[in-house]
């Protein structure tokens, strides 16, 4: 079983090492390329100082956070969630660096690349089409994927915004939830799948079936 979690994190600033925190952490699960629905976790966070200008990205105020948990009290349930898995970070050294802080502050050596393998959507973008743009919402764009609700930044919806991108840029579409499985089984049956390691995940190879061969062979016999 192949597990992915698309992670990403909102914060007071942009360096941790200003001072800094993290005020939410939104994660959408993938199992086997498709979404799942009911193990998402999501979780806001009292970072012990003032959120300043960063409400003006993601809306999240100091009177919402009062009250909310600090990360020395969410640690171990976030670090057992994402455990084994593969992370699916969009500009991984961002999210990464404040995370990692945050561990260092709770007075913890670990690094989440020490229990995860991390994807950066952004590099595998930037590989992909050089010379674009890289943001979520034009990835949104260039994928066709509603990101009509994104009116501010927010952890957990940019994850499952970024969970539908990551499985169009490896090479299948997703819904935003998986179904009961019962989708064209047959389709199913008919194809061949292979499994290919790469750098980006593992992707889902179809071979052509018995009628494409033969069509693709009729075709260059009369050529």
């Amino acid at each position: 079983m192949e597990r992915l979690i698309v992670l990403d994190t909102e914060t007071t600033g942009i360096e941790p090492s200003e001072g800094h925190r993290i005020i939410e952490i939104g994660c959408t699960e993938i199992i086997d390329r498709e979404i799942t629905k009911n193990n998402e976790y999501h979780q806001y966070i009292q970072p012990e100082r003032n959120v300043g200008d960063s409400v003006r990205i993601h809306g999240i105020t100091d009177k919402f956070l009062t009250g909310k948990p600090k990360f020395e009290k969410v640690v171990n349930e976030f670090m057992e969630y994402i455990k084994g898995a593969t992370l699916v970070i969009h500009n991984a050294p961002f999210d990464l660096g404040f995370l990692n802080h945050e561990l260092k502050i709770f007075g913890s050596d670990e690094r989440i690349e020490d229990h995860c393998k991390i994807i950066d959507t952004l590099e595998l973008s930037r590989q992909q089409r050089p010379g674009t743009l890289h943001n979520l919402d034009s990835l949104c764009r260039r994928f066709e994927i509603d990101a009509s609700a994104r009116t501010v930044h927010g952890a957990l919806l940019d994850a499952q915004i970024l969970a539908q991108v990551y499985l169009a840029m490896t090479g299948g579409q997703s819904t935003l939830f998986s179904n009961d499985g019962s989708s064209n089984e047959q389709d199913r049956k008919n194809r061949k799948i292979i499994r290919v390691n790469s750098d980006i995940g593992k992707i889902k190879v179809v071979q052509a079936n018995e009628q494409e061969l033969e069509a693709h062979n009729n075709y260059f016999s009369q050529t």
